[in-house]
């Protein structure tokens, strides 16, 4: 008498198996995992900048001059991920290459932009569209941060 599975025995195992996998994908989500994720570090990273930009406000009495790839003070460009001391070790550069963060200073007042993947977060500028005061600051709504700009943070006297 021979031990063994049946090649059927084998296919319906193989089968059963690969449903199992499947379903656990569709729980899992991968990719709404790794956005979410990205989301949470352009928040995080906007935080920082936040605070960075406070600590040089007390310092000089106004925040640096803008520009949609870097931040200005005193007239040197310091772009998304160099150094900026002693503010912050290193100004917070997008998660995704393609995208970028985007600074408007009036001076007195400042916006922050970034493009979050996920557009039904609730943090995000208008349910999910382009936050309203970036046309301001001559940058286009649509294609500032690498996509819409749809989340904001701003100095404390403005909103978003």
């Amino acid at each position: 008498m021979r031990k063994g599975f049946t090649l059927i025995e084998l296919l319906v195992v193989i089968g059963i198996l690969g449903i199992l996998a499947a379903a656990l994908l569709a729980t899992i989500n991968p990719i709404a995992q790794l956005q979410k994720s990205n989301d949470a570090h352009r928040k995080t990273d906007l935080e920082s900048l936040q605070r960075a930009l406070e600590l040089y406000y007390q310092d000089t009495g106004s925040y640096p001059p803008s520009s949609s790839n870097y931040i200005a003070p005193g007239g040197t460009a310091i772009t998304w991920g160099t150094s900026w001391q002693p503010y912050i070790n290193k100004l917070p550069k997008d998660p995704i290459s393609t995208d970028t963060y985007v600074y408007y200073s009036t001076g007195q007042a400042y916006y922050l932009y970034a493009n979050l993947q996920r557009t039904n977060d609730p943090q995000a500028c208008n349910s999910g569209g382009a936050c309203k005061n970036l046309g301001a600051g001559g940058f286009p709504i649509t294609t500032a941060c690498g996509g819409t700009c749809n989340y904001g943070v701003s100095s404390p006297n403005v909103s978003p």
